[in-house]
């Protein structure tokens, strides 16, 4: 099973919000993760909610430190804007440019959710594609 690791600033929004959206999606298909170089103390509660609308529930989520251990684990690690994270030999890097909704009321937050739910259906289709094309499972 493929491991997708998702690394932001403080994982109280982005990370949280991708790693969400690609188990939501992800049907048990791929292991998620999040982390943050600086974690917040918690989720950003408007990113939960803009969540909840589509009943996907990241209340119980708590931001965690990224280690080089979560990333020497995954297969893929995503970055949104965290600069400073352990490297290791191994996982394939992908840096997302997503903007920071910490600032944002739920109008900013919620067109960021649908570009990342985007970006992650796009994402586990590249992943069954890569595994078997020909069973790949389209979104």
């Amino acid at each position: 099973m493929t491991d997708i690791l998702f690394v932001c600033v403080h994982n109280a929004s982005r990370s949280q919000m991708a790693a969400a959206l690609l188990k939501h999606h992800g049907f048990g298909r791929v292991t998620v993760r999040s982390a943050g170089c600086e974690p917040a103390d918690e989720i950003n509660p408007l990113v939960a909610g803009a969540l909840a609308e589509w009943d996907v529930d990241i209340s119980g989520e708590v931001p965690s430190q990224v280690t080089y251990e979560d990333v020497a684990a995954a297969d893929v690690v995503i970055t949104m804007g965290c600069k400073t994270y352990p490297v290791a030999e191994g996982p394939r890097y992908v840096e997302w440019v997503v903007p920071n909704p910490e600032h944002e009321g739920i109008t900013g937050i919620r067109p960021l959710r649908d570009d990342m739910d985007r970006r992650v259906r796009e994402l586990l289709s590249s992943l069954v594609d890569e595994r078997s094309p020909r069973t790949a499972v389209r979104l």
